[in-house]
């Protein structure tokens, strides 16, 4: 048997104020209660209470902001982790392991999607082709990305979805790297979109698997031009 740990009153404030956070007790964008009104909830001192809250905000659930309080800014620490590795992570790198996360997320829309994933996948087609003759980088991104993640939403893969969702920054990033709009021409100059589009409205996971896999390649190319 081994020795029963005594846990610091840090630990117990750090579970606590998680406890709340994992109950919905508070939601994004919250401000926390003050530290005095933490204190005489807890029934600790000001010192555990602050030590607590500095943990939280070391993990990137709370932020202190000068003068203003603290604010709930994640409810998942595992998932702040994963942004701030991908955060650091290069295009190409992105594009690996969108391999994965596309090949999946299209063959169980082209199974799994609805009319309302369709109409939704349509708008965003719609705002990227908009952009791109507006020669309009970020729209152009913004667009992409959202078309690729709500291809996510349509697999019906809630964890799918939120794992895509986690690295957007990153994935907007090494999108509008590999954008090159010059001259307001279509970077995706095969047309994998359209056909990643049409495959999934059509059922077709075979299909929609070459044409993600055909986007990413795309990517790739223009990555590699651009040096």
């Amino acid at each position: 048997m081994r020795h029963i740990q005594r846990r610091s009153l840090v630990d117990t404030v750090v579970d606590e104020l998680k406890r709340e956070i994992a109950q919905g007790n508070w939601s994004i964008g919250d401000r926390l209660p003050s530290e005095a009104e933490l204190t005489e909830a807890l029934g600790v001192s000001r010192t555990s209470v602050r030590e607590g809250v500095r943990s939280l905000v070391q993990l990137g659930l709370l932020e202190t902001r000068q003068g203003d309080g603290t604010y709930l800014i994640a409810t998942d620490a595992t998932q702040v982790a994963l942004r701030r590795a991908l955060h650091s992570a290069d295009s190409r790198e992105v594009i690996g392991v969108r391999r994965a996360l596309d090949v999946l997320a299209a063959r169980e829309a082209a199974a799994c999607r609805v009319e309302g994933d369709i109409d939704t996948l349509a708008e965003h087609l719609r705002r990227r082709s908009e952009a791109i003759a507006a020669n309009d980088t970020v729209a152009f991104a913004e667009a992409d990305v959202a078309f690729h993640l709500g291809i996510a939403d349509a697999s019906g893969n809630r964890l799918l979805a939120d794992i895509y969702a986690s690295f957007d920054t990153s994935l907007r990033e090494s999108v509008t790297d590999a954008s090159c709009l010059a001259s307001g021409t279509d970077p995706d100059r095969a047309d994998q979109h359209e056909q990643l589009f049409r495959a999934i409205v059509a059922g077709d996971p075979d299909t929609a698997q070459a044409a993600a896999l055909g986007v990413l390649d795309q990517q790739t190319r223009l990555l590699d031009e651009q040096g």
